[in-house]
């Protein structure tokens, strides 16, 4: 793995040793001075950057969850309601099933509004209100709009969620809703409406919480530490490999930097950062399309289709960040059929774990990459599920059994068991 030095003087404003960088030419930002999403000289994506990376030792005594992190992070406290601390599910059937070393299942689903992206929220809400906006916005498949709501209404902003008409499950729109946010459905696809959103943060009329937005990405990368923390405490080691869902590809960019970090800070072996995989639904692969190229850039789908509505994205807006994330770390990616995601959504419930599809892509993936001998039955693995069964209900009724009309009476349900 490459690190990347993170060690240029940042500017005389920066916040307690933190500045924003260009990931493409390198131009620093003081944090809070001034809004922006993307560099000013280039248009390239932004990055947080600290002039003393943290080590483990600095999160000693500090609780749980994600302010555990805080050293890691802009801020020393968010809008919290509180978010991270996830179980790491052993999922024993998996992994006798795929001959692996060791399998965890890192649920994200278990966060106050059911997905990952919660940890982003915590930050970026608390950002927003440090640089002083009063109008919160972001595109969404349903899992960001339902945490902006939520840590909108907590922190008392005016809050507009654009989503694709149609394209949203029920209960993400309903989380929204109940959170007082304002829902814009738009005639297109979430990359549409990620492009409206965009504009109106160029106009200044919102403050943008996607994940293009760099806060966003620090408070997910907690999920990293959380991982190796709990990996070490209970194998002595870091997992192997950490195979996740890429939608926007948030995760990878940010599990990536979590790594780059530790490992600049002397507390993670550069030698041991896990290897990064991603996995896409076929019908929306734009990355694993990249990577299967090895190429630097990402082509954007114009159209795309999955019954994994979260990860129904044909322009993954971290590719920049993300790629190197696969390359560096020896990684890789592969897409999958619904037919496979609903498969491993099945035998996640199966063991006890309920995901919404898009997050049991991760096990799909791995399932694949297993048969292809890309995956080693030596490994430790992690796989990172994002968002919780009932997010998604319709999915889930589809995917598993069907109900039995009984007669009202005891006897009557004894005869039908029996039959």
């Amino acid at each position: 793995m490459t690190v990347e030095a993170d060690d240029r003087d940042p500017p005389p404003d920066g916040r307690e040793g933190s500045w924003l960088a260009c990931v493409e030419c390198g131009t620093t930002f003081p944090p809070f001075a001034a809004v922006r999403y993307r560099c000013d000289e280039c248009s390239g994506l932004l990055e947080v950057r600290y002039a003393d990376p943290p080590t483990f030792e600095d999160f000693r005594g500090r609780g749980r969850g994600v302010w555990r992190y805080a050293p890691a992070l802009p801020l020393e406290s968010g809008v919290s309601l509180p978010e991270g601390d996830t179980p790491l599910h052993r999922v024993p059937d998996i992994r006798e099933e795929l001959d692996l070393r060791a399998l965890r299942v890192k649920h994200e689903g278990m966060n106050p509004t059911g997905s990952f992206k919660d940890r982003g929220m915590t930050v970026g809400v608390a950002v927003a209100r440090r640089v002083g906006v009063d109008r919160l916005a972001c595109a969404s498949t349903g899992n960001t709009s339902a945490a902006l709501a939520a840590y909108g209404a907590r922190a008392n902003m005016e809050t507009l969620v654009l989503l694709p008409a149609g394209k949203v499950a029920a209960g993400k729109v309903a989380q929204a809703a109940l959170h007082g946010a304002r829902i814009l459905e738009v005639d297109g696809n979430f990359d549409t409406c990620l492009d409206v959103v965009d504009d109106l943060a160029t106009r200044g009329e919102a403050y943008l919480l996607n994940s293009l937005n760099p806060f966003r990405l620090e408070g997910q990368k907690t999920i990293g530490l959380e991982i190796l923390e709990s990996f070490r405490e209970e194998y002595g080691t870091v997992p192997d490999r950490i195979v996740l869902p890429v939608g926007n590809a948030g995760n990878t960019a940010a599990l990536y930097k979590c790594f780059r970090e530790l490992a600049a800070a002397g507390a993670l072996d550069p030698d041991d950062v896990p290897t990064l995989t991603g996995v896409q639904a076929e019908g929306a692969a734009p990355f694993v399309e990249a990577v299967e190229a090895a190429a630097d850039e990402v082509r954007r789908w114009p159209e795309v289709e999955t019954r994994a509505t979260a990860i129904r994205i044909g322009n993954p807006v971290n590719a920049p960040k993300a790629l190197p994330g696969i390359y560096e770390t020896g990684g890789t990616a592969v897409a999958v059929s619904d037919e496979e995601i609903t498969a491993a959504q099945r035998s996640l419930a199966a063991e006890g774990v309920g995901v919404e599809p898009a997050s049991a892509a991760s096990v799909a993936g791995l399932r694949r990459l297993r048969e292809d001998g890309v995956v080693g039955a030596d490994e430790r693995v992690v796989c990172l599920t994002t968002g919780h069964l009932l997010k998604d209900p319709d999915a889930a009724a589809a995917a598993g059994a069907d109900t039995e009309p009984v007669p009202g009476t005891t006897e009557g349900v004894l005869d039908h068991l029996k039959g």
